[in-house]
């Protein structure tokens, strides 16, 4: 896969040592976006919380007012990165039969979209940017097709972008959907097929990824009023004459994928780092990321809404050996963590790296040997044994990805400087992020 250019806008970080910290987290992009449409869908108005401000909610909530959802900002509060909204639910159907979306890169709303749109019928024309295009759609439409949806690809097969058009009346109640390549996709049928009022089976075939990503679609289904039963995440089960039905007062979590680069800090320093906004609580997958970082040497306090982490300065990091594929988005942190280890680190298991919003594991290899790392890279794994020294002043081309911005960040915090190209692609989940990060570092 041919990667993206660099950037000329580029953002210089000083080989910094990091002290105490509390960090204001933004809300979770997956929770957001599922609450987003699941509140547009309900019988009923809601209000929503500390809904992360960035650039893939902005797209699911143009999307959603322009298929005619009423959708009104209230006053927010002093915090960045958030906004409160109320949603004024359309009872399972949008008013607008036709309509354009272009939805950037946001797998969080392309996906769930693609499968509530095609289930309700109407005339949807659903695109991208470049990248968006690259990511595999196929699985999902194959499922989608079998409960009666009419969708023609208009470009290449298996990718966006897609053309929806009106139901078929012949709807199978018993559909497989393929579970190596996207959780999104589970979670599309998961969210979709409850509107059509009947009982559905769902059938994972092979292994299903990234399962803390359909435990939190399963939570804030529940939230919302729909039960499903499932088998050890392989047989899914929905009963007939269920409906979207939403709290009156929902508060979005903090992002546990974004604590990640604060918590490594104070691995990496040994400088207590407190996150705000989740807690040993959170119905987030990537929680399980602090589990990894104890661990290898850190110290964490959990609290009530907060988590802290420290290390003790003569204590090492460990080299680790980790099947990440229950945090695939917060293990790429630890490809960094991986630097400050004395020994090869391996990660494993992380095939969904690939089609992510860059092939993760080529860019991660690539820029991670310009510091001077000897990295051996396969389809599904990355091993990492980092330099003597690291190489300084490096460009770390970021490939429109914000989660390669946010994790090279680190790197100023192993006594090297760094330059990050393209660093608002941040805003994609944490447009605050580099504010936040320098904020709490000086330069040596």
């Amino acid at each position: 896969m041919k990667l993206a250019n660099i950037s000329m806008n580029t953002l210089h970080l000083k080989a910094s040592i990091c002290h105490s910290a509390s960090i204001n987290l933004p809300g979770s992009k997956s929770i957001s976006n599922r609450i987003l449409l699941l509140a547009a869908l309900a019988e009923n108005t809601s209000e929503i919380h500390d809904l992360l401000d960035s650039d893939d909610t902005h797209y699911m909530l143009k999307a959603l007012m322009n298929l005619g959802v009423k959708i009104e900002y209230l006053a927010a509060e002093d915090k960045k990165s958030s906004l409160n909204i109320r949603v004024y639910g359309c009872k399972g159907k949008f008013p607008q039969k036709q309509a354009d979306l272009f939805l950037g890169n946001a797998g969080t709303a392309f996906r769930p979209l693609t499968a509530v749109l095609a289930i309700l019928g109407g005339e949807y024309y659903l695109h991208g940017v470049a990248r968006m295009h690259e990511r595999p759609i196929g699985d999902l439409v194959e499922a989608l097709q079998l409960a009666g949806a009419v969708i023609e690809y208009k470009g290449q097969t298996g990718f966006p972008p897609l053309q929806i058009y009106p139901t078929r009346q012949t709807r199978n109640k018993h559909i497989s959907v393929k579970g190596n390549v996207s959780s999104q996709f589970l979670t599309a049928l998961l969210m979709a097929l409850p509107l059509t009022g009947k009982a559905y089976t769902i059938d994972v075939c092979g292994e299903l990824i990234s399962k803390p990503y359909i435990t939190i679609t399963l939570k804030l289904l529940k939230q919302f009023g729909i039960q499903v039963k499932h088998k050890d995440f392989q047989t899914f089960q929905l009963p007939a004459g269920q409906h979207y039905h939403a709290p009156p007062q929902i508060f979005v979590e903090g992002d546990a994928s974004s604590a990640s680069y604060f918590l490594a800090a104070g691995l990496i320093s040994g400088k207590p780092i407190r996150v705000n906004g989740i807690d040993a609580h959170s119905i987030q997958g990537d929680i399980a990321f602090i589990h990894e970082l104890e661990k290898i040497g850190a110290h964490v306090h959990w609290g009530e809404q907060f988590i802290k982490i420290s290390r003790c300065s003569d204590q090492p990091i460990q080299p680790f050996d980790i099947d990440a594929n229950h945090i695939p988005d917060a293990a790429m942190t630890l490809a960094i963590v991986a630097l400050a280890c004395k020994e090869t680190c391996h990660i494993r298991n992380i095939a969904s790296w690939r089609v992510k919003e860059t092939d993760r594991i080529e860019a991660m290899t690539t820029e991670l040997r310009k510091l001077g790392a000897h990295v051996m890279a396969t389809e599904d794994s990355i091993s990492i044994t980092p330099p003597a020294k690291l190489q300084a002043d490096v460009h770390i081309q970021t490939y429109d990805d914000h989660r390669m911005a946010m994790c090279f960040s680190l790197v100023s915090l192993l006594g090297t400087s760094v330059y990050i190209d393209d660093p608002q692609c941040v805003n994609k989940t944490f447009p605050e992020y580099f504010k936040a990060f320098t904020g709490m570092c000086t330069p040596i």
